[in-house]
Parts: C-alpha cells; structure tokens; sequence
C-alpha cells in the first residue's frame, strides 16, 4: 500500500482506507456540492418566502401524494411544530391541501394544489439540471460509487426508509 493510503486498481487507484486529510478534502467537497446543489432552489423559494423546509416537504408530499402528516414528519424528521408551521403557510398560499382520511378521520392527507405542483416542477427541474450535468461528467461507476455512499452515510433506520420510498415510485 502506498503512503497515501491507495492501492493500484483496475481504473488507476481505488481507496481502501483514507487520511484524515483525505476525509477533511472529502467533508469539504459535501459542503461546497451541497451549496451548489441548494442555491438554484433557494433563490426560487426565496422568490416566495420559503426556505429549504418548505422545499423538502413540497419534495415529498408529491413523491408520496396523500402521505399522512405523520409520515411526512417520520420521512423528515422534525418536530410536529416545525412541520405545521410549515404546512400552515403552504396551505394558506395555495401550495398544499389537506384531506381528511377515509378510513380514519383524525388523519390528514397532504396533495399538492396546481400551484404547489408547479412550484415543485421548477425546483426539481434546477436541480435535476444540475445532478443531469454532474453525473454526465462524472460517468456511470461514478454515479454508482456516489449512490453507494450516500446510502452508507445514511443511519439504518433511514437507509430503510430511503428505500422504502424509493421502491414505492419505481
């Protein structure tokens, strides 16, 4: 093994074990990815007084239409507080609606309206664009690697929900 930490591979070098330096250059590249990735839709939202809350949950109740508040604070993970703040403004805007459940009357099932459906279009389309554009560049094993780590940063529990969800829109 090299003193840098990297063992000659089929493509050049593969990591096996990373410095701390390399983990440091690695957190820093999140950063910087995550600012680029959140800038488009922040000036979007901004245009309509949201924030990236408002963001994430426009993002999942279309990926789950007719989700329960309740799933929808399971699948973000913040306070029921939060949330509602959060949808209290979307409803009042015209994003969101709430329907009561059919089988259970104390549930609350959340749809986008037009509007919201719309504004959600426009958020994923600026950050498809730029994820389109990013894996094109980096090629297929790339974008395989980058999936593999993601989901290795995530806790368990969540890995479980990811896929969960991600099995519901395949």
């Amino acid at each position: 093994m090299a003193e840098n930490g990297r063992v000659g591979g089929p493509g050049g070098e593969s990591l096996l074990f990373l410095t701390d330096a390399q983990l440091r250059k690695g957190i820093e590249a999140m950063f910087f990815a995550y600012r680029g990735f959140t800038a488009d839709p922040d000036r979007i939202l901004a245009e309509h007084g949201y924030g990236r809350a408002h963001h994430r949950a426009i993002h999942f109740i279309h990926r789950e239409p007719g989700s329960t508040v309740n799933n929808l604070l399971t699948i973000l993970g913040v306070t029921k507080q939060s949330l509602n703040r959060v949808l209290r403004t979307m409803m009042a805007d015209g994003l969101v609606e709430a329907r009561v459940g059919r089988r259970d009357r104390r549930e609350r099932h959340l749809y986008l309206t037009e509007a919201g459906a719309a504004l959600e279009r426009e958020l994923a389309e600026v950050q498809g664009r730029r994820m389109r554009a990013a894996y094109r560049a980096a090629g297929p094993e790339a974008v395989a690697g980058f999936r593999a780590v993601l989901e290795q940063m995530m806790d368990p529990e969540l890995r479980r929900l990811f896929r969960r969800i991600e099995e519901d829109i395949e």
